[in-house]
């Protein structure tokens, strides 16, 4: 059985590495061919984006170039389940700071596109590793999200049920805006 780690925590092992069709997600598991791995990993964008994408696994070997200035992962091989995701070249800089717990202000807007939702994470606490009776745990549905200087995420709520794009992880050098696109799994809610 897969400990379940949320993506964030192992997106900085992706974060330094950098063909071609849209398909569903393919669970995350030991022994997925490099093609479940592209498939898995453009089901985290648009369609509109698949063929220029670059596709990286957690591993660092390119399954795709591209050109269009995003990276698409796979989902976690250690995440029991599908958090594939997408990311521009501020959110690459942003990765790295997460993963090694460096300051990191946005100094211009950055997205990511997670179609596929995640497994979760804490909505004030970056690094918390599971739900706790504080710490807002949400699965997201299929979401954005957008890094922006602090200023520019004053304006937006941080409740994740407000019915729109919420902050999460406000207040950090972590901040930035979810903007949900699609339901959140059912029967998933904040802990």
């Amino acid at each position: 059985m897969r400990r379940r780690i949320p993506w964030r925590t192992t997106l900085g092992l992706a974060a330094g590495g950098l063909a071609v069709a849209l398909a569903g997600p393919v669970v995350a598991e030991e022994g997925m061919t490099d093609e479940d791995k592209l498939k898995d990993a453009l089901s985290a964008t648009w369609p509109g984006m698949v063929e220029g994408a670059s596709v990286v696994d957690w591993e660092g070997n390119v399954l795709q170039e591209g050109g269009n200035g995003f990276t698409c992962l796979p989902s976690p091989p250690n995440l029991a389940g599908t958090a594939p995701m997408c990311l521009d070249a501020v959110w690459l800089e942003w990765a790295k700071a997460w993963q090694n717990k460096e300051s990191y202000t946005a100094d211009s807007v950055g997205i990511a596109y997670m179609l596929q939702g995640d497994e979760g994470a804490s909505n004030v606490d970056p690094f918390a590793m599971e739900a706790t009776e504080d710490n807002q745990w949400v699965v997201e549905g299929p979401h954005l999200m957008i890094i922006a200087p602090p200023a520019l995420l004053e304006a937006f709520p941080s409740d994740p049920h407000s019915g729109g794009p919420y902050v999460m992880w406000g207040g950090t050098d972590y901040q930035h805006l979810m903007v949900p696109v699609g339901a959140r799994p059912e029967g998933e809610t904040m802990e």
